[in-house]
């Protein structure tokens, strides 16, 4: 699992804080996939006739599923029991959108067919985080967010600067 995703982040902070925390202004926009629709879609397109799909690029998803990043912490807030958005102190609009259009998975390959919304995704992490009793510090520090995670990795040795596994020279 990883915490650096906006889905992920903003149901652990309302889980763990009864937060929705916003470190931006929320206005940007952001497409939303779940990793299930994800491993279907690349199933989907092997078992496809290969003249429909060789050498296609496709958007996986729902073209309905781009939202702002506001949208999606009123959707956690609605699933979260008693949890309410809040912006970060001097949160600033992020100027970066990307809005993606999934159209030509669906006619290329229309046996693929997204089962997931954000909100269904945001339900099952909500159940998740119950589960297994999610703490701030669990989702707050390096080993859920792949930069950190790497920067520590090599800040100890464990990866060298080319990003390779640094195997300890047993004596």
């Amino acid at each position: 699992l990883r915490f650096d995703l906006a889905v992920n982040n903003l149901t652990a902070w309302a889980f763990t804080t009864g937060k929705v925390y916003l470190k931006s202004a929320g206005t940007s926009w952001r497409p939303f996939v779940h990793i299930e629709d994800m491993s279907r879609a690349f199933k989907a397109v092997l078992e496809a006739p290969r003249e429909k799909v060789h050498n296609e690029a496709f958007n996986v998803g729902r073209t309905s599923e781009n939202y702002r990043i506001r949208d999606v912490a009123e959707i956690v807030a609605e699933v979260v029991p008693n949890s309410y958005v809040e912006f970060a102190p001097g949160a600033e609009p992020d100027t970066r959108n990307y809005m993606v259009n999934c159209d030509k998975l669906a006619t290329t390959v229309p046996a693929f067919q997204p089962q997931w919304t954000v909100r269904r995704g945001v339900e099952e992490l909500y159940a998740a985080y119950q589960q297994v009793g999610l703490k701030l510090e669990d989702f707050e520090g390096p080993r859920y967010r792949r930069i950190s995670q790497i920067k520590e990795l090599i800040a100890t040795g464990r990866l060298d600067e080319t990003f390779r596994w640094q195997v300890p020279v047993l004596a």
